[in-house]
């Protein structure tokens, strides 16, 4: 089974949506399960995991919803107020949906570079572990750092780095990021999606050799068993399309073998999020 661990749906309101700037203006819309439906009949993939893009516990209701009327949507990880005193019981409601696997913070848009790290947030991520909830870790390269340290805090969590931590592919930086994303892989309970990568390569003139090191690393760092494919529909639509994306992991992962292939493809994201 092929499952696409990362994507997003939404109804476009432009101060909601504000993050959407006008290089990406090709996705101020509409994007919901009638679009990535046909695009997942076109491309061979059996289900998703939809991921929260707005810090709500309306969002995590709308995909909850969406899932209910949608079998293709396997599991939804979804955003609650992990600093709330009261998020033990938020999360102990959640518990019984069946469709909810976990939950994500939009980290890289903090502007404290050790937020994973503050008590009332770390209290939050102990309450997870419980429902045996996942952690969905949004950053940018500058707070691996506090990633690391974060993560060693919580050696029984399921974790896994979006976007395999957003390096500056565009700029061509690659050490720091290299040198923590080794490190970050060394702790077993934590996996990592191939999943927007081509976003934060160069829009227009993005190349698969160009992404191919930082896949590489991410495969020597992890390893196959520890590997999710996402796309990162509908971002990935402001630098290509949804052929472009698969094709850039199963191009890379060609040379695995066909068990490897199988688990980077669908298996891991099924183990991970109990789908």
């Amino acid at each position: 089974m092929v499952i696409d661990s990362h994507q997003h749906f939404w109804y476009y309101e432009p101060e909601k949506h504000a993050w959407i700037d006008d290089s990406m203006s090709v996705i101020r819309r509409d994007f919901t399960p009638s679009n990535l439906k046909t695009t997942y009949q076109e491309n061979g993939i059996d289900g998703c995991v939809a991921v929260q893009a707005d810090q709500t516990l309306a969002e995590t209701e709308f995909l909850l919803s969406l899932s209910a009327k949608n079998d293709f949507i396997k599991g939804v990880v979804g955003w609650v107020d992990l600093q709330d005193e009261q998020v033990v019981g938020v999360l102990d409601e959640y518990a019984l949906h069946g469709k909810i696997k976990g939950f994500r913070h939009i980290v890289q848009g903090e502007a404290d570079h050790n937020f994973l790290l503050r008590p009332n947030f770390m209290r939050g991520i102990s309450a997870l572990e419980k429902h045996q909830f996942t952690y969905d870790i949004l950053v940018f390269p500058h707070q691996l750092g506090a990633t690391l340290e974060f993560i060693k805090k919580f050696p029984n969590q399921k974790f896994v780095i979006d976007h395999i931590a957003k390096p500056y592919i565009k700029d061509g930086f690659f050490d720091g990021w290299a040198t923590m994303m080794k490190e970050i892989g060394k702790h077993e309970n934590v996996s990592c999606k191939l999943s927007g990568m081509i976003t934060e390569a160069d829009f227009k003139t993005w190349t698969p050799s160009q992404i191919e090191p930082y896949m590489q690393l991410v495969l020597n760092a992890f390893g196959s068993e520890r590997i999710l494919f996402g796309s990162d529909w509908p971002v990935c639509l402001v630098a290509g399309n949804y052929k472009q994306v698969k094709d850039l992991t199963t191009d890379f992962i060609a040379g695995l073998s066909t068990d490897e292939q199988a688990d980077i493809m669908g298996r891991n994201a099924i183990k991970f999020y109990n789908l």
